[in-house]
């Protein structure tokens, strides 16, 4: 259960909250790593220096989403950051090119437990070697982990639940694999900019991604309802429509946001329908277009 004390503290009190949950990381190299991972990804590896991260997504050959990972260089070695729903999808499409050429691929997941944090969490004294930091996912290894988080509660940060975590995650805009995104989502709606390249050469599924890029715009977009009924009766993957019964979209991840006092939502809504404060319903219940995050 969420605990609303929990949670008024982190958004209301500038407390720090720390999530516990599996990630998977992946260590890639070899002289040819770039060349491959250039053919397999959204975002532009040869533009990635040593210590820098980006964001980059794994599409198929129809541009469709198979997973989104945080790339961080660290020498000649990349590290991959995933979603456990992703990871062992992600570790498969590397390890087969480990054949053709100098290109090696280590499942390092095992190794390490991963903590997302909420709140500023700058003041953490731990060692920058015993901690690897990719996006916004901290790895810490095994045999540390224990001295990590006696660290985390003697400066009484808050372990965040499953349900609290739900509710920060989708407030803070932070799409899940499986629920607001699969392998159905092309790449371009998930409405991660950042994660892509339009000037690299080719990749797998760039041609449907360019496509929609040079169009100027996608047939729909993952982005936030907030509803203006108290307790909506909704759920993931009901129909979204216009005021005028078109159909808008759909829903996916649902949540009350105790800071905004209102029911929120993320959705798949069609272009047309994406202004922001447009009013579109779900069943009985009016509802209006956030760009996310919502805080």
């Amino acid at each position: 259960m969420m605990t609303i004390e929990n949670y008024n503290k982190i958004r209301n009190e500038n407390a720090v909250g720390f999530y516990k949950y599996k990630r998977g990381l992946i260590e890639v190299s070899g002289g040819e790593a770039v060349q491959f991972l250039d053919g397999l990804i959204t975002n532009d590896m040869k533009t990635l220096e040593d210590g820098e991260q980006m964001l980059a997504a794994f599409p198929n050959a129809k541009g469709r989403m198979l997973a989104v990972v945080g790339i961080l260089r660290d020498g000649e070695k990349y590290l991959f950051q995933t979603e456990e729903a992703t990871y062992q999808k992600v570790y498969e499409n590397l390890f087969r090119f480990t054949f053709a050429g100098d290109f090696k691929v280590e499942d390092l997941t095992e190794n390490y437990k991963s903590y997302r944090f909420f709140g500023d969490s700058d003041n953490l004294s731990f060692d920058v070697n015993e901690v690897v930091k990719i996006s916004d996912i901290y790895f810490v290894e095994k045999e540390n982990a224990e001295n990590f988080e006696n660290e985390l509660k003697e400066l009484e940060y808050i372990e965040i639940s499953n349900d609290l975590y739900e509710t920060l995650r989708i407030e803070s805009g932070i799409p899940k694999y499986g629920i607001d995104m699969d392998e159905e989502t092309v790449v371009p709606e998930v409405g991660l900019e950042d994660a892509i390249s339009y000037n690299k050469g080719c990749y797998i599924g760039q041609e449907v991604i360019a496509r929609i890029h040079f169009r100027g715009k996608v047939a729909k977009k993952l982005t936030g309802l907030i509803f203006e009924d108290e307790n909506p009766e909704i759920e993931p993957k009901q129909e979204i429509k216009s005021l005028e019964d078109k159909n808008a979209g759909f829903l996916t991840s649902i949540t009350y946001s105790p800071k905004l006092e209102k029911t929120i939502a993320f959705a798949y809504i069609r272009n047309a329908y994406l202004e922001e404060g447009k009013e579109l319903k779900v069943g009985d219940f009016i509802a209006k277009v956030k760009t996310l995050p919502f805080i």
